[in-house]
């Protein structure tokens, strides 16, 4: 007898129908799996059997013949166990099938029958509803995700027996509650961060940089001697972030959902991502890759922080690949099998050293580094690499006065209300685009929302000629005078707005 279950594939992060078909025939008793499995689909084999016999029920000793359909698409991961042991006990009689048509089922294995956690089902139960399905059959631990999607009936499996008794109305599984994002509260205050700003002494300018990067979204580079806070100060920066929205908590959820980083108690993200690689960190993974290609960190830190410390320690290759993303807000990755594009809308923030010692152009501490040294050192950054980060910073060394006094800065949450009106002020403006920040601003964007009095045009060109700014330069400076401005609440970019947006540009690349 044939038998015909409906799961599903995720490409990238998308999800895509794969139809198990499974036949019992007569003849010895064998097991055969085709379908363009790889080794993981492959073992479900041993998998399926024992569970199937430990769940109370009979496996069949005929000729077991499964299918996964369409056969030119790579099955990977465990995510088939429940389906194919369905469509064996089906193609057995053993269950009945009427409830299964229209379901989507998804689910490994346990060798006792428990059903397991699988990744992605976020896309998948999206894809289904999309699709027209009306019923998901998920395990029990990835329900919550799954009912963030509305218009689709989700039912949570703890057990094969669960289900097989389900199935042939012996036994009831309530559908789980759908719980929409738009129904949960966004925690406005889960952005999570080591440090508070109000314990950070002295570095005025730098706290003012990090608030006016936090309300455009726009990169930062932050240099200086060893220990004078570049560490510090980004680790702070996820406390003024604003919140995300319903719209953005879906992506970085789908994300996470499809690189399995979901925690088991959370099934949306409410604060914004920050990730931290460390400088050993492959190409691979920084920008994703690998043979079935999968997100890398800057995937990860979509809508969020990339925080790359250490600078010109990070692989050059891997480092010049940053410039595509940082423009196109996403990567696309191509192998031999196609080619699949992740999302990559980032801040990236970045921290380095001026030389290899550390100490170049500190007041107190004397550099031991020759000019060649910190020439090689400097220009492992390159120059289109860092005419793509809007904020430069010098953060020096902080004096004792400052650190010795007991007062207290200003708090995370008070800049962070500050970060939000302009973030609020911002959505109003791109309300109806894709835009979200004014960061995400292209060339016909920044002439609508950028413009300029005579005063400000008359300073743009001095500067331009000082400065020998390119024209990317030119427009990122605008959207940063367009950011400053939607601090303070102005309509218009001022002088003086124009003016703090060019005194984070670098004056000069080498030393």
């Amino acid at each position: 007898m044939l038998a015909k279950i409906n799961s599903c594939a995720v490409i990238g992060l998308e999800g895509t129908i794969v139809e198990v078909e499974v036949d019992s025939s007569r003849g010895l008793s064998s097991f055969t799996l085709v379908g363009l499995p790889d080794a993981a689909v492959k073992e479900s084999a041993e998998r399926v059997r024992t569970a199937i016999k430990n769940s109370g029920l009979h496996y069949p000793t005929n000729r077991i013949t499964v299918n996964l359909a369409p056969a030119d698409l790579r099955k990977v991961g465990p995510s088939y166990d429940l389906p194919i042991a369905l469509g064996i006990l089906a193609a057995s009689e053993q269950v009945m099938g009427g409830e299964l048509e229209g379901a989507l089922v998804l689910g490994e294995l346990a060798l006792d029958g428990a059903v397991r956690h699988v990744r992605g089902v976020l896309p998948m139960s999206a894809m289904a509803r999309d699709k027209g399905y009306r019923r998901v059959f998920v395990p029990a631990a990835d329900a919550p995700e799954a009912a963030l999607v509305p218009g689709v009936e989700v039912v949570a499996v703890n057990t094969l027996a669960d289900l097989a008794s389900a199935l042939n109305g012996l036994l009831t599984l309530p559908a789980v509650a759908p719980d929409p994002p738009d129904s949960m509260a966004l925690d406005k205050a889960a952005q999570v961060s080591i440090t508070d700003f109000r314990e950070i002494k002295g570095q005025e300018v730098a706290k003012r940089a990090l608030e006016v990067a936090a309300a455009g979204g726009h990169n930062v580079l932050m240099a200086g001697s060893p220990g004078g806070g570049k560490t510090l100060l980004a680790r702070a920066l996820p406390g003024i972030l604003p919140g995300l929205t319903i719209e953005e908590a879906l992506e970085v959820t789908r994300i996470y959902s499809v690189a399995d980083m979901l925690p088991p108690d959370t099934p949306l993200i409410r604060a914004r991502p920050f990730r931290a690689p460390h400088h050993t960190i492959s190409h691979a993974g920084l920008v994703g890759g690998g043979k079935i290609p999968h997100p890398g960190e800057i995937t990860l830190a979509h809508r969020g922080v990339l925080f790359l410390d250490e600078l010109p320690e990070f692989d050059s290759r891997a480092l010049e690949v940053l410039r595509q993303p940082m423009e196109d807000k996403f990567v696309s990755i191509g192998r031999a099998a196609g080619t699949l594009t992740f999302p990559a809308n980032f801040m990236l923030v970045a921290a380095m050293n001026p030389c290899p010692c550390g100490w170049y152009g500190d007041p107190i501490k004397p550099c031991t580094c020759s000019p060649a040294m910190i020439s090689r050192y400097q220009h492992r950054i390159s120059g289109p690499l860092l005419d793509r980060i809007d904020i430069h910073l010098d953060v020096s060394r902080v004096d004792y006065e400052k650190l010795s006094d007991a007062r207290t800065g200003e708090a995370s949450e008070v800049i962070r209300k500050r970060v939000q009106a302009a973030r609020d002020r911002q959505a109003q403006r791109f309300k109806g685009t894709p835009l979200a920040c004014n960061a995400d601003m292209g060339v016909a964007d920044v002439r609508v929302h950028c413009a300029l009095d005579d005063a400000g045009r008359g300073l743009m060109k001095a500067a331009m000629n000082q400065l020998q700014m390119s024209a990317r330069a030119f427009h990122r400076v605008l959207k940063l005078a367009r950011t400053i401005a939607d601090l303070t609440g102005s309509e218009v970019i001022k002088v003086a707005h124009l003016a703090e947006a060019l005194q984070y540009r670098p004056r000069r690349q080498e030393m």
